[in-house]
């Protein structure tokens, strides 16, 4: 028998597919950003199928990891700078 329902990877990737023809959708200049969001999505999604049961809960949670990544690298940068 098959599956019913999509499982969270399939959903991730319907999910990401979908983000992609968003983010051609946006003005030219916000397209970068759309696109990186797609790619923010599938980098931790294989971790996020052990604990989310929900696709979406799965991407969102890929992303924030990625942005907060982002965050304290930035926050870091700037202390270097002030303290140098």
């Amino acid at each position: 028998m098959g599956r019913t329902f999509p499982s969270v990877r399939q959903g991730v990737n319907s999910t990401a597919d979908r983000w992609a023809r968003s983010a051609r959708a946006l003005k030219k200049e916000d397209q970068r950003y759309g696109e990186q969001l797609v790619k923010l999505a599938k980098t931790h999604s294989s971790e996020a199928f052990v604990a989310c049961d929900d696709s979406l809960e799965g991407v969102n949670f890929s992303v924030f990891v990625e942005i907060l990544k982002r965050l304290d690298r930035l926050e870091a940068d700037k202390r270097e700078h002030v303290d140098s």
